[in-house]
């Protein structure tokens, strides 16, 4: 069996929620790097996609600060929904409260960079920020409730999810920095090449699109 059969087989089975356990978790791991990444497939979190992905360094930086506030965040909203909203019938707020917690680890965030790493706290600048109002990070949260995920499967979906934005982030500052040395005609430099970019980089993930099937 082929390696893209194998993948195939097991997304698939994972995918269709009747799979469980390695299979299920390998499905939510690979689609959410792949096949439904955050930036390239469901167009979420553009903003600091575009923003922060001038420099590999600043890339790398917000993609691990995503990565650890997508991560709590998934868990820490299971927990309020399971133990909290649900049992007190107060799940129209689940976006308010989802939104409380993402700010709360933000600010954790922004409090460790600017003790441990000042220059990359100022490099991320406004976005770091902004990932409060990240609607990849709100997105996974939300896609965990209406999933219907338990624990394990919501910090696995936030985990990939974010790994996925991390991948996307890390590629496009990669090759952002390439164009620097390019000879780009002087209508398309700036913005938009990064947008013809970004569009090429998008059908290029479509690709993966076949091992969910």
């Amino acid at each position: 069996m082929s390696p893209a059969i194998l993948i195939s087989s097991i997304v698939s089975s994972g995918s269709t929620g009747g799979g469980s356990g390695f299979a299920q978790i390998m499905g939510l791991v690979i689609g959410g790097i792949l096949i439904n990444n955050f930036v390239l497939s469901r167009f979420l979190g553009i903003c600091p996609f575009l923003g922060v992905s001038k420099q590999l360094d600043s890339a790398v930086g917000m993609g691990a600060a995503v990565v650890f506030v997508m991560a709590m965040a998934g868990t820490m909203c299971f927990a309020l929904w399971e133990l909290l909203l649900v049992p007190l019938g107060l799940q129209y707020l689940s976006t308010i409260v989802f939104i409380l917690v993402i700010a709360a680890l933000v600010q954790l965030v922004e409090m460790i960079l600017l003790k441990y790493s000042p220059a990359l706290y100022k490099a991320l600048g406004i976005y770091l920020p902004l990932i409060t109002t990240n609607c990849a990070v709100l997105g996974v949260a939300v896609i965990n409730k209406d999933a219907g995920y338990d624990l394990l499967h919501s910090v696995v979906n936030a985990v990939a999810g974010a790994l996925g934005f991390c991948l996307a982030l890390i590629l496009m500052a990669g090759l952002r920095e390439r164009l620097e040395y390019s000879d780009v005609p002087a209508a398309l430099r700036g913005k938009p090449i990064t947008f013809i970019l970004a569009g090429v980089m998008s059908i290029a993930f479509l690709g993966f699109a076949g091992l969910g099937v």
